[in-house]
Protein backbone atom coordinates (compact mmCIF):
# COMPACT_ATOMS: atom_id res chain seq x y z
CA UNK A 1 0.00 0.00 0.00
CA UNK A 2 2.77 2.24 1.08
CA UNK A 3 4.47 1.63 -2.45
CA UNK A 4 1.03 2.19 -4.20
CA UNK A 5 0.93 5.40 -2.36
CA UNK A 6 4.47 6.69 -3.53
CA UNK A 7 4.19 5.78 -7.42
CA UNK A 8 1.01 7.78 -7.20
CA UNK A 9 2.72 10.99 -5.51
CA UNK A 10 5.47 10.22 -8.15
CA UNK A 11 2.78 10.45 -11.42
CA UNK A 12 0.73 13.19 -9.82
CA UNK A 13 4.24 15.39 -9.24
CA UNK A 14 4.63 14.42 -13.14
CA UNK A 15 1.27 15.91 -14.27
CA UNK A 16 0.03 18.34 -12.24
CA UNK A 17 1.47 22.05 -11.94
CA UNK A 18 4.04 23.08 -9.23
CA UNK A 19 1.90 25.25 -7.20
CA UNK A 20 -0.92 22.97 -7.39
CA UNK A 21 1.66 20.24 -5.56
CA UNK A 22 3.74 21.62 -3.37
CA UNK A 23 2.72 21.75 0.28
CA UNK A 24 5.85 21.29 1.39
CA UNK A 25 8.24 24.39 0.75
CA UNK A 26 10.57 23.90 3.51
CA UNK A 27 13.54 22.69 0.77
CA UNK A 28 12.17 26.16 -1.70
CA UNK A 29 14.47 26.75 -3.98
CA UNK A 30 15.61 23.46 -5.27
CA UNK A 31 17.41 24.71 -7.93
CA UNK A 32 17.85 28.47 -9.68
CA UNK A 33 15.43 30.90 -9.95
CA UNK A 34 14.90 33.12 -12.71
CA UNK A 35 14.12 36.48 -11.92
CA UNK A 36 12.70 38.81 -15.12
CA UNK A 37 13.20 42.12 -15.98
CA UNK A 38 10.67 43.72 -19.08
CA UNK A 39 13.40 46.26 -19.84
CA UNK A 40 16.66 45.85 -21.45
CA UNK A 41 19.77 45.51 -19.07
CA UNK A 42 21.50 48.65 -17.98
CA UNK A 43 17.90 50.40 -17.53
CA UNK A 44 16.52 51.69 -13.87
CA UNK A 45 14.42 48.19 -13.58
CA UNK A 46 17.35 46.08 -14.79
CA UNK A 47 19.65 48.03 -11.86
CA UNK A 48 16.85 47.19 -9.26
CA UNK A 49 16.82 43.58 -10.05
CA UNK A 50 20.15 42.62 -10.33
CA UNK A 51 20.97 44.57 -7.06
CA UNK A 52 18.50 42.42 -5.23
CA UNK A 53 19.65 39.17 -6.76
CA UNK A 54 22.87 39.87 -6.42
CA UNK A 55 22.05 39.85 -2.63
CA UNK A 56 19.02 37.31 -2.29
CA UNK A 57 20.82 34.39 -4.35
CA UNK A 58 22.92 33.43 -1.14
CA UNK A 59 20.30 33.89 1.67
CA UNK A 60 18.20 31.86 -0.60
CA UNK A 61 21.21 29.21 -1.30
CA UNK A 62 20.34 29.28 -4.63
CA UNK A 63 21.48 31.71 -7.54
CA UNK A 64 18.94 34.21 -8.64
CA UNK A 65 19.30 34.63 -12.65
CA UNK A 66 17.94 37.79 -13.85
CA UNK A 67 16.75 37.34 -17.43
CA UNK A 68 15.38 40.48 -19.29
CA UNK A 69 12.45 40.30 -21.46
CA UNK A 70 11.95 43.62 -22.82
CA UNK A 71 9.29 45.44 -24.53
CA UNK A 72 5.60 45.68 -24.81
CA UNK A 73 5.63 48.27 -21.74
CA UNK A 74 7.70 45.87 -19.31
CA UNK A 75 4.42 43.38 -20.11
CA UNK A 76 6.86 40.58 -22.02
CA UNK A 77 8.21 39.42 -18.82
CA UNK A 78 5.13 39.68 -16.76
CA UNK A 79 3.10 37.52 -19.31
CA UNK A 80 6.22 34.66 -19.01
CA UNK A 81 5.99 34.83 -14.65
CA UNK A 82 2.11 34.61 -15.28
CA UNK A 83 2.07 31.59 -17.45
CA UNK A 84 5.29 29.98 -15.58
CA UNK A 85 4.37 26.73 -13.87
CA UNK A 86 7.88 25.57 -12.83
CA UNK A 87 7.89 27.11 -9.14
CA UNK A 88 10.94 29.12 -9.75
CA UNK A 89 9.82 32.13 -11.67
CA UNK A 90 9.16 35.34 -10.34
CA UNK A 91 9.39 38.84 -12.23
CA UNK A 92 10.74 42.45 -10.93
CA UNK A 93 7.89 43.80 -11.40
CA UNK A 94 7.27 47.87 -12.00
CA UNK A 95 4.33 50.73 -12.02
CA UNK A 96 4.30 50.65 -15.94
CA UNK A 97 3.84 46.78 -16.22
CA UNK A 98 1.14 46.37 -13.06
CA UNK A 99 -0.95 49.78 -12.76
CA UNK A 100 -0.73 51.73 -16.72
CA UNK A 101 -0.01 48.94 -19.06
CA UNK A 102 -2.97 46.81 -18.16
CA UNK A 103 -5.89 49.50 -18.94
CA UNK A 104 -4.41 50.31 -22.27
CA UNK A 105 -3.26 47.30 -23.70
CA UNK A 106 -4.63 44.00 -24.31
CA UNK A 107 -2.92 41.46 -22.08
CA UNK A 108 -2.50 37.66 -22.46
CA UNK A 109 -3.04 37.42 -19.25
CA UNK A 110 -5.08 39.01 -16.07
CA UNK A 111 -2.78 41.14 -14.20
CA UNK A 112 -4.64 40.71 -10.72
CA UNK A 113 -5.21 37.40 -10.97
CA UNK A 114 -2.51 35.55 -12.57
CA UNK A 115 0.24 37.34 -10.33
CA UNK A 116 0.61 38.28 -6.85
CA UNK A 117 2.55 41.17 -5.01
CA UNK A 118 5.40 39.18 -3.29
CA UNK A 119 7.74 41.62 -1.90
CA UNK A 120 8.13 45.58 -2.75
CA UNK A 121 11.57 47.00 -2.92
CA UNK A 122 11.47 50.64 -3.36
CA UNK A 123 10.83 53.58 -6.08
CA UNK A 124 12.41 56.21 -8.33
CA UNK A 125 10.42 59.71 -8.29
CA UNK A 126 10.09 61.07 -11.25
CA UNK A 127 11.41 64.95 -11.95
CA UNK A 128 9.84 67.84 -13.76
CA UNK A 129 13.12 69.17 -15.63
CA UNK A 130 13.21 72.31 -18.42
CA UNK A 131 15.56 72.55 -21.08
CA UNK A 132 18.18 75.59 -20.28
CA UNK A 133 16.52 77.92 -23.01
CA UNK A 134 13.10 77.58 -21.12
CA UNK A 135 12.50 80.54 -18.96
CA UNK A 136 10.71 78.89 -15.97
CA UNK A 137 13.00 78.78 -12.44
CA UNK A 138 9.94 77.27 -10.61
CA UNK A 139 6.77 75.57 -11.20
CA UNK A 140 4.87 78.87 -11.38
CA UNK A 141 6.81 80.10 -13.78
CA UNK A 142 6.30 77.34 -16.22
CA UNK A 143 2.31 77.13 -15.87
CA UNK A 144 2.64 81.15 -16.20
CA UNK A 145 4.16 80.04 -19.52
CA UNK A 146 2.07 77.21 -20.55
CA UNK A 147 -1.33 79.61 -19.93
CA UNK A 148 0.36 82.24 -21.73
CA UNK A 149 0.17 80.03 -25.24
CA UNK A 150 -1.78 76.96 -24.54
CA UNK A 151 -0.19 74.10 -26.13
CA UNK A 152 3.08 75.97 -26.91
CA UNK A 153 4.99 74.03 -24.56
CA UNK A 154 5.50 70.62 -25.57
CA UNK A 155 6.64 68.05 -23.08
CA UNK A 156 8.67 64.83 -24.01
CA UNK A 157 7.93 60.59 -22.43
CA UNK A 158 9.23 57.84 -23.08
CA UNK A 159 6.33 56.57 -24.98
CA UNK A 160 2.28 56.61 -24.40
CA UNK A 161 1.21 55.43 -21.03
CA UNK A 162 4.68 55.47 -19.65
CA UNK A 163 5.08 57.05 -15.98
CA UNK A 164 6.55 60.30 -17.85
CA UNK A 165 3.36 60.41 -19.53
CA UNK A 166 1.02 59.79 -16.98
CA UNK A 167 2.85 62.60 -14.51
CA UNK A 168 2.18 65.04 -16.98
CA UNK A 169 -1.59 64.39 -17.60
CA UNK A 170 -1.95 64.73 -13.77
CA UNK A 171 0.35 68.17 -13.88
CA UNK A 172 -1.62 70.01 -16.29
CA UNK A 173 -4.95 68.17 -14.98
CA UNK A 174 -3.66 69.81 -11.42
CA UNK A 175 -2.89 73.48 -13.12
CA UNK A 176 -5.52 73.80 -15.35
CA UNK A 177 -3.32 74.13 -18.51
CA UNK A 178 -3.03 72.56 -21.59
CA UNK A 179 0.55 71.13 -23.33
CA UNK A 180 1.40 69.40 -25.71
CA UNK A 181 2.80 65.16 -25.63
CA UNK A 182 5.92 64.54 -27.64
CA UNK A 183 5.86 60.31 -27.47
CA UNK A 184 9.45 59.19 -27.93
CA UNK A 185 10.57 55.15 -28.00
CA UNK A 186 12.51 55.24 -24.52
CA UNK A 187 14.06 57.85 -22.62
CA UNK A 188 17.54 58.53 -24.47
CA UNK A 189 15.68 59.61 -27.33
CA UNK A 190 13.49 61.89 -25.63
CA UNK A 191 16.62 63.60 -23.31
CA UNK A 192 18.48 64.30 -26.40
CA UNK A 193 15.86 66.49 -27.70
CA UNK A 194 15.00 68.08 -24.77
CA UNK A 195 18.36 69.01 -24.13
CA UNK A 196 18.48 70.71 -27.86
CA UNK A 197 16.12 72.41 -26.99
CA UNK A 198 13.49 70.51 -29.62
CA UNK A 199 10.76 69.74 -26.63
CA UNK A 200 10.46 72.05 -23.51
CA UNK A 201 10.10 69.73 -20.45
CA UNK A 202 9.84 66.27 -18.93
CA UNK A 203 8.56 64.22 -16.43
CA UNK A 204 11.38 61.65 -16.40
CA UNK A 205 12.81 59.54 -14.08
CA UNK A 206 15.66 60.57 -11.39
CA UNK A 207 18.51 57.84 -12.76
CA UNK A 208 17.50 58.85 -16.53
CA UNK A 209 18.30 62.95 -15.69
CA UNK A 210 20.41 63.19 -12.90
CA UNK A 211 23.62 63.18 -14.85
CA UNK A 212 21.77 65.96 -17.07
CA UNK A 213 21.03 67.84 -13.61
CA UNK A 214 24.70 67.44 -12.45
CA UNK A 215 25.74 69.06 -15.71
CA UNK A 216 23.22 71.73 -15.63
CA UNK A 217 21.86 70.93 -19.17
CA UNK A 218 18.73 70.25 -17.47
CA UNK A 219 17.28 72.78 -14.85
CA UNK A 220 14.64 70.62 -11.99
CA UNK A 221 11.72 72.07 -11.01
CA UNK A 222 10.25 69.92 -8.76
CA UNK A 223 10.32 65.89 -7.77
CA UNK A 224 6.75 63.97 -7.80
CA UNK A 225 7.32 62.13 -4.58
CA UNK A 226 5.59 63.00 -1.33
CA UNK A 227 8.81 64.27 0.09
CA UNK A 228 12.34 66.17 -1.22
CA UNK A 229 14.91 62.69 -2.48
CA UNK A 230 18.09 62.94 -0.68
CA UNK A 231 20.01 63.02 -4.42
CA UNK A 232 18.23 66.41 -4.99
CA UNK A 233 17.55 68.50 -1.48
CA UNK A 234 17.22 71.66 -2.93
CA UNK A 235 14.27 70.59 -5.21
CA UNK A 236 11.00 71.14 -4.06
CA UNK A 237 8.26 69.00 -4.38
CA UNK A 238 5.19 68.81 -6.98
CA UNK A 239 3.30 69.53 -3.51
CA UNK A 240 5.22 72.17 -1.93
CA UNK A 241 5.11 73.67 -5.48
CA UNK A 242 1.33 74.32 -5.19
CA UNK A 243 -0.30 71.35 -6.87
CA UNK A 244 -1.03 68.56 -4.42
CA UNK A 245 -1.61 65.23 -5.73
CA UNK A 246 0.77 65.21 -8.57
CA UNK A 247 2.52 62.61 -7.03
CA UNK A 248 3.95 59.60 -9.35
CA UNK A 249 7.38 57.39 -9.19
CA UNK A 250 8.27 54.72 -11.54
CA UNK A 251 8.27 52.05 -8.29
CA UNK A 252 9.33 48.46 -8.15
CA UNK A 253 8.55 45.01 -6.41
CA UNK A 254 8.57 41.26 -7.00
CA UNK A 255 5.55 39.70 -8.71
CA UNK A 256 5.32 35.98 -8.59
CA UNK A 257 2.47 33.17 -10.23
CA UNK A 258 -0.69 33.45 -8.14
CA UNK A 259 -0.59 29.72 -7.79
CA UNK A 260 2.63 30.10 -5.79
CA UNK A 261 2.22 28.38 -2.36
CA UNK A 262 1.75 31.04 0.48
CA UNK A 263 4.78 29.74 2.28
CA UNK A 264 7.34 30.45 -0.50
CA UNK A 265 5.44 33.43 -1.36
CA UNK A 266 6.38 34.44 2.45
CA UNK A 267 9.88 33.20 2.34
CA UNK A 268 11.03 35.72 -0.85
CA UNK A 269 9.21 38.29 1.32
CA UNK A 270 11.00 38.32 3.83
CA UNK A 271 14.15 37.41 2.49
CA UNK A 272 13.86 40.51 -0.18
CA UNK A 273 13.22 42.67 2.94
CA UNK A 274 16.31 41.77 4.50
CA UNK A 275 18.36 42.74 1.15
CA UNK A 276 16.71 45.69 1.27
CA UNK A 277 17.83 46.43 4.53
CA UNK A 278 21.46 45.63 4.08
CA UNK A 279 23.64 49.12 3.83
CA UNK A 280 25.31 47.46 0.26
CA UNK A 281 21.69 47.47 -1.06
CA UNK A 282 21.18 50.61 0.37
CA UNK A 283 24.22 52.45 -0.99
CA UNK A 284 24.28 51.19 -4.41
CA UNK A 285 20.26 51.93 -5.05
CA UNK A 286 19.99 55.24 -2.95
CA UNK A 287 23.11 56.27 -5.12
CA UNK A 288 20.61 56.37 -8.15
CA UNK A 289 18.11 58.25 -6.17
CA UNK A 290 15.78 55.04 -4.96
CA UNK A 291 13.95 55.26 -2.06
CA UNK A 292 14.21 51.60 -0.40
CA UNK A 293 11.19 51.00 1.68
CA UNK A 294 10.71 47.40 3.49
CA UNK A 295 6.28 46.77 3.65
CA UNK A 296 4.34 43.85 4.90
CA UNK A 297 2.86 41.68 1.86
CA UNK A 298 -0.73 43.03 2.75
CA UNK A 299 0.72 46.69 2.20
CA UNK A 300 2.08 45.40 -1.04
CA UNK A 301 -1.04 44.35 -2.35
CA UNK A 302 -3.42 47.51 -1.06
CA UNK A 303 -0.80 49.66 -2.56
CA UNK A 304 -1.06 47.56 -6.04
CA UNK A 305 -4.40 47.87 -5.84
CA UNK A 306 -4.36 51.37 -5.19
CA UNK A 307 -2.02 52.78 -8.10
CA UNK A 308 -4.09 50.21 -10.36
CA UNK A 309 -7.20 52.34 -9.50
CA UNK A 310 -5.85 56.08 -9.52
CA UNK A 311 -3.94 55.36 -12.53
CA UNK A 312 -6.74 53.47 -14.39
CA UNK A 313 -9.02 57.06 -13.62
CA UNK A 314 -6.40 59.05 -14.71
CA UNK A 315 -6.24 57.29 -18.15
CA UNK A 316 -10.14 57.16 -18.43
CA UNK A 317 -9.96 61.01 -17.63
CA UNK A 318 -7.68 61.81 -20.07
CA UNK A 319 -8.77 59.23 -22.66
CA UNK A 320 -5.24 58.03 -23.24
CA UNK A 321 -4.79 54.94 -25.97
CA UNK A 322 -2.36 53.75 -27.61
CA UNK A 323 -2.90 53.58 -31.51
Amino acid sequence: MKRRSLSMAALLAGILPWGAMAQNTGDWPSRPVRMLVGSAPGGGTDAMARAVADRLGPLLKQSIVVENRPGVSNTLAVDATAKSTDGHTMVMGVVTAHTIAPHLLRLGYDNNKDLVPVAFVGSVPNVLVVGKPVHADSVADLVALARKGPGTIHFASSGTGSTQHIAAEMFQDAAGIRITHVPYKGSAAALVDLVSAQVQMSFDTLPSVIGQIKSGRLRPLAVTSAQRNAQLPQVPTMAESGLAGVEIAAWYGIYMPASTPMAVQQKVHDEVNKVIAMPETKARLEAVGAELRAISQAEFEAFHRAEYQRFGEVIRKNDIRID
